[in-house]
């Protein structure tokens, strides 16, 4: 089973710059989207591709936030959110429950300059976490999307000119530290442990040219999960956003 993740930066957009031509060609069983910017409505002429059903969840805020599942698998059931108030009004989260897991689409919250987003932003990622635990007690769990944090200074291509920016402080790297904590394991890792892999490049100074970049987007596993997961890759060739798909097969 082939899972792709992919920040798409505006799903209106790179429908324009080949999404269904990369989607032919990556034939991915499940597809999970973030910072889609788009009302379901506003996708609804989209011819997807044979087998393919689309599930957006959209933030009140219109052009704002947004994820999305498109899936040749048919999960038992897809929600939204984390059952939060405060933080189900801006479409992050949708989950898929499986017969033997379940996956977990997000768009964590940008801590955003001058980091004054990040007190909400430490808020989100413990009660998110608690949100997976709850699952996990259920089935394995594995969530993947845009997590908003390069985790350890090996995942990004600066480390000591970002230290306390947004996604590379010392809050938001404790909070990528708590998943672990809690049992859940960075599948890329597991297979690649060398640097210079990123998954997002700032459009500014050529800086996807020269890989001047950020692995900020992820595929996490429950450790039970673990021996199930056959590959990760990250897939930078792929262009039409500021980030790249990121994926995983399972057995």
């Amino acid at each position: 089973m082939k899972l792709v993740s992919w920040n798409v930066n505006g799903l209106r957009a790179v429908l324009k710059k080949g999404f269904l031509d990369f989607m032919a060609t990556e034939q991915p069983d499940v597809l999970c989207l973030q910072e889609t910017k788009c009302q379901p409505a506003d996708v609804a002429h989209v011819d997807w591709p044979e087998g393919y059903t689309a599930v957006f969840s959209a933030a009140v805020k219109k052009g704002y936030s947004g994820t999305g599942f498109i899936s040749r698998v048919t999960p038992l059931q897809v929600t939204e959110g984390i059952g939060s108030e405060e933080h189900d009004q801006e479409g992050r989260t949708q989950t898929a429950e499986f017969e033997d897991f379940f996956l977990v689409n997000v768009y964590v919250p940008n801590a955003q300059n001058e980091l004054r987003r990040l007190d909400y932003r430490q808020r989100w990622d413990e009660d998110f976490c608690k949100y997976l635990k709850k699952l996990d007690r259920k089935k394995p769990v594995i969530f993947c999307g845009d997590l908003n944090v390069a985790h350890q200074e090996i995942d990004l291509a600066r480390p000591k000119a970002n230290v306390g920016n947004p996604g590379f402080t010392e809050e938001e790297r404790a909070g990528f530290d708590r998943f672990l904590a809690k049992g859940f394991v960075d599948t890329f890792r597991e297979f690649e442990k060398g640097p210079g892999h990123y998954s997002w490049w700032t459009y500014r100074a050529g800086a996807r040219g020269r890989n001047i970049g950020w692995r900020i987007d992820y595929f996490m596993a429950s450790q039970k999960f673990l021996p199930r997961v056959k590959g990760a890759w990250i897939s930078p060739q792929v262009m039409g956003s500021d980030h790249c798909p990121v994926g995983v097969e399972i057995a």
